[in-house]
């Protein structure tokens, strides 16, 4: 068996590590859309997980399209997060769109009633002594 090649060990450690760090950066920003977007988020987990990383080449993407290829725009820095949040919002809107959150088919749009929480007397307690 051939000893182990370092050079294949340190890219397989620097592949991991990009690999966690789109995994803990993708989280984080699927998270902080669904926390700025108003309403009852669908999804779990593994759909912020994709919103977040999804949202962060969609928006780094736009954003080195815009500019050309003038910047390079990293995920992970001020620009990339910002960019990566919009275009995590952005999924997250289409995502609410086509589950049926705003719009129903054959009935337009779905208009949300504010519960009104009205202050209460406690219900009055009878006890039965016999």
């Amino acid at each position: 068996m051939a000893a182990e090649d370092p050079e294949l060990m340190t890219q397989l450690a620097n592949f991991a590590r990009h690999v966690l760090e789109w995994v803990g950066f993708g989280t984080l920003t699927g998270l902080v859309a669904k926390a700025i977007m108003p309403g009852k988020d669908p999804g779990g987990a593994v759909a912020t997980l994709a919103m977040g990383i999804g949202g962060t080449v969609i928006g780094c993407g736009v954003l080195s399209y815009f500019s050309q290829g003038k910047t390079l725009v990293t995920p992970i820095s001020a620009a990339g997060f910002c960019v990566a949040i919009a275009g995590a919002f952005v999924i997250l809107f289409f995502y609410k769109l086509l589950g049926g959150y705003y719009l129903r088919e054959g009935e337009g749009p779905i208009r949300r009633r504010r519960r009104r929480t009205a202050l209460r007397a406690p219900a009055a307690v009878v006890l039965d002594e016999e």
